[in-house]
This record gives structure tokens, sequence and C-alpha cells, in this order.
């Protein structure tokens, strides 16, 4: 890869985590649930797998793509709560957007970009998410560990955290979900210096009990992933 296309890599690898610190932020604002946020991210990081970065709005694309993920999870958002939550983050220093002509416009743009997406990704927008993994996973090792370990030190809320940080990226793409779920247990544990009892005299390791498949190299690479995000983090 040559500089030219590095410089542009990291340019749109930058931009996709704004937006999606904008779409985490909307969501949070709409009261959206954390699978229908996922679900939103998802939509956004596979329309632009398929679309060049530079040829389409990203925050149209993601306002639209929040409007699709409620549906698709069937929580009841309005589009004008929407539209005006979207208005409101990238427009801070602007009053409420007001019931007229510009919001029609927005309104229609939205509309006409969710029924492009949904061409665009082929109508295949059901996708497997690593929260319930994550959550059967969590309960597993919750019955390893001592009650009071479980209950003083912050395991659970810190693996939820990785998991909604992980959607900055493309880790949602290129990571099975399962293998997703793990690592960012995984992480969380190590984090909190936390070892799961006898895991060191067991045939197999924890996390293999869990997928099988799953290498600890291949965690610690996407750790290591995770830990440049959150570096990105202090540079956007």
């Amino acid at each position: 890869m040559d500089d030219k296309a590095s410089v542009a890599q990291t340019t749109n690898t930058r931009m996709h985590f704004k937006v999606i610190s904008f779409i985490l932020e909307a969501g949070i604002k709409l009261h959206l649930e954390s699978v229908p946020m996922a679900t939103a991210c998802l939509i956004y990081h596979r329309f632009f797998k398929k679309c060049k970065s530079n040829a389409y709005d990203p925050y149209l694309i993601a306002s639209a793509a929040i409007y699709l993920a409620a549906k698709v999870c069937e929580q009841q958002i309005r589009l004008r709560d929407i539209i005006n939550v979207c208005h409101r983050i990238l427009h801070k220093e602007k009053p409420a957007l007001e019931v007229d002509s510009k919001y029609w416009e927005l309104r229609e743009s939205v509309v006409k970009c969710e029924l492009f997406i949904l061409r665009v990704l082929k109508f295949q927008i059901a996708f497997e998410l690593p929260h319930k993994y994550l959550l059967h996973y969590m309960k597993s090792v919750r019955d390893y560990l001592d009650p009071d370990t479980w209950r003083d030190i912050p395991i659970s809320s810190t693996a939820w955290a990785f998991l909604r940080d992980s959607y900055h990226s493309d880790l949602c793409l290129r990571i099975p979900p399962q293998q997703l779920a793990v690592t960012v247990l995984y992480f969380a544990l190590q984090c909190h210096g936390v070892t799961i009892p006898f895991n060191n005299t067991a045939k197999r390791q924890w996390w293999q009990v869990f997928c099988e498949d799953i290498k600890e190299e291949s965690m610690q690479e996407t750790i290591e992933e995770l830990i440049d995000m959150y570096d990105m983090e202090m540079r956007v």
C-alpha cells in the first residue's frame, strides 16, 4: 500500500469512527436498546463495505441505518424523533428543527436512503450479533467465580463496554459473533486481573469451552485492534 492509499485508509477509518460515535450518541438519546444500536452500526459498516466512502453522506446513511435497525428489531422509534435527534447532534449551535420545508426535505432523504441501503444490502439485514453469546458466556463464568469477585469487580459492565466500542471499527464484520463475545470477556477478565479457577490444570482453556475454534493469538490480535481504536479516540 503506497503512502497516498495509506493516508486515504486512515482518513476513512477516522471518519467511520466519528460516524459510529454519532450513531451511538443518537441511539442513547433515542433510548435505543443495545441490539438495535448494534444493528444500526452493522448496517452502516456493511453499506460502506460495498460503497465508496466519499460517494455518500455518511451521516445520512447513519441516520437511515438507525431508522432501519429500529424497524428490523421491532423497537418503535418515530422517524421524526430520529431526524430531530440526529439534526441536533450535528448542529448543536442551531435551534431545534421546526416542522417546515427543511424537516420534510430531511425526512424524504432518510426514507429514500433507507430504501437505497436495502437495495445495496440486497435486503439482507438480519444479523447474528455477539450479544446473546456474551450474555451466555458471562453467566457461565459468573458461576465459576467467587460470588464476591463477580459482585465487586465490574467484569460484566467492562465486557459490555468493550463489545459496544468494538462497533467503532469493522471488527463486527471480520470476527464471528461467538469469537468476538469470547474475546471481549477475555479482555475484561484480563484488565481486572481475574483468572478462572482451575483453568491452568484443565484439559481445555475456558474460552475453548465456549468456542472450540478460537485461538488465544487471534484474541490478542483483536484486543490490539481495540486498544488501537481507543488510541484513535484520543486523536479524533
